[in-house]
């Protein structure tokens, strides 16, 4: 089920402040009440591909005493695509939930 949704999760995580991508991942654990635990493979691959396509921006950072990271952050474009995703989901969600269980079709 999460196959198709993934980017939109991953912009959902990212939408209250920079994250790294541990950060991001227990960020997505914690909202989906463990729901998705998803693994670096998963996730880092998909950091990837928004950053590529402009949705995300990263930056590396040396926190004191740490080790250096990647932080990554919406762009613009990033969070206008995940309102469109949102907006997406929302038909799509419905329109499951009325096949499913009966309920109205989603207002024209």
């Amino acid at each position: 089920m999460l196959k198709g949704h993934l980017d939109a999760i991953v912009l959902a995580a990212l939408e209250a402040g920079p994250a790294h991508g541990y950060a991001i991942i227990e960020t997505i654990k914690t909202r989906s009440a463990s729901t998705f635990d998803l693994p670096e493979g998963t996730v880092y691959p998909a950091l990837h591909r928004l950053e590529q396509a402009g949705l995300l921006a990263s930056a590396w950072t040396t926190p004191a005493g740490g080790r250096r990271r990647r932080v990554y952050s919406l762009t613009k474009a990033g969070a206008a695509a995940l309102a469109d995703r949102r907006k997406a989901w929302g038909r799509f969600s419905h329109a499951v939930d009325t096949l499913l269980g009966g309920g109205r079709p989603w207002p024209a």
